[in-house]
């Protein structure tokens, strides 16, 4: 009777420690991330302001990288969508948002799957990263979803497109907040058929914020942008650094990493299109993911940007995402970081040796007293 009392609690105790580990860990951790107050000190006072605006609440994440066929193992892709489908969902039930951003490389094996996993692919992302009716959720194109640019075909942009409703090129305006978000494949400057496209859109675009402030002869469209504020632009690509040496974040890359040099259209935004970018947009605030580390930085005094560490535990040992507060004439952003991996095998690793001890204590044979007296006597 007593043997089977003791494997009933450590049969308890186990459910009790994959119940934490994988689930309730999620609330303890997450629920300590705090929307970011915006500071009146900040505020930008050329902006005209109407005093009960609300502001948008927007939550960013990058590089979940779904698993393949080709080189993901089942349990590794269990393990991980899980991972990824716990924080995802926590936030959505924690933290109530306006707006989410994936930015980029949603899939791992999207540049070279054929179409009937590409479908595959499109169900699980919308399965595991579903928001509530009162939220919504936008994707940019990276390169592991289409290939890097010489790698694009028109079937495989077109099949990125239509599958995630996420053009080249788009501007999303809440409340006055200008979201615009790009491909940052289709910015090589080459005159592409992705190329040209993107130009004209991304001119365009900024052909609309210039005529909102009242800038321009040929604002035909007055309706396009009703009320000017600087653009956010979200993009896969990071715009140009020479490397990661400029980062100080507690998800930056590791020391080994940090030093090795970025190469042009391949780890960051070229220099010419990155200036291009900043000149003709104007930018408050830039986010970009793909090199799955963190990293912070100031462009011409006033232009933050952020690179958002992969968001899948596979890529990053200490993921995180990245959540902002925005006004058309202010915006405040944090970062919030999830469960690290070795703190739940740790958690895991403690818990099952106190079972075993506890185990080990409860099932030893045990004698009655008089027994050992008499043998003493004897």
């Amino acid at each position: 009777m007593l043997h089977l009392k003791a494997l009933l609690n450590v049969g308890l105790a186990l459910l009790f420690v994959l119940f934490f580990c994988e689930y309730l860990i999620y609330y303890v951790v997450l629920i300590q991330c705090k929307w970011p107050t915006l500071n009146p000190r900040k505020e930008d006072s050329t902006l005209r302001g109407e005093a009960a605006e609300k502001p948008v609440k927007a939550m960013f994440i990058a590089d979940t990288h779904l698993l393949g066929s080709k080189q993901g193992h089942w349990f590794d892709k269990l393990r991980r969508e899980w991972q990824m489908y716990r924080a995802f969902q926590t936030m959505m039930t924690l933290h109530r948002m306006d707006i989410v951003f994936v930015l980029g490389d949603v899939f791992d094996e999207g540049k070279w799957c054929g179409a009937a996993e590409f479908e595959y692919y499109i169900k699980r992302f919308h399965s595991l990263f579903y928001v509530p009716k009162d939220t919504r959720i936008y994707v940019v194109a990276g390169n592991h979803d289409m290939g890097f640019h010489y790698a694009i075909t028109p079937y495989r942009n077109q099949r990125f497109i239509n599958g995630m409703k996420s053009p080249n090129v788009r501007r999303l305006s809440l409340r006055d907040n200008h979201f615009v978000l790009i491909n940052s494949m289709a910015l090589e400057g080459d005159g592409c058929f992705l190329c040209r496209p993107t130009e004209i859109a991304v001119n365009k675009i900024a052909k609309d914020l210039k005529c909102a402030r009242r800038i321009g002869n040929d604002c035909y469209n007055t309706s396009a942008i009703s009320r000017y504020s600087r653009p956010i632009l979200l993009q896969h690509y990071p715009m140009y650094r020479e490397s990661d040496e400029i980062c100080n974040e507690l998800d930056q890359a590791p020391d080994e990493l940090k030093a090795i040099k970025f190469r042009e259209r391949w780890e960051c935004l070229s220099k010419e299109a990155s200036e291009q970018l900043l000149d003709i947009l104007n930018p408050r605030l830039i986010v970009a993911g793909h090199t799955h580390h963190g990293c912070r930085r100031i462009h011409r005094d006033d232009i933050l940007e952020f690179t958002i560490s992969s968001f899948s535990w596979r890529n990053k040992v200490n993921p995180s995402l990245l959540i902002g507060t925005f006004t058309p004439s202010n915006y405040s952003v944090s970062k919030c970081y999830m469960p690290v991996e070795s703190t739940v095998m740790v958690i895991y690793t403690c818990s099952l040796l106190c079972i075993l001890i506890y185990l080990i204590i409860k099932l030893r044979p045990r004698r009655h007293v008089y027994s050992r007296l008499r043998r003493c006597l004897d």
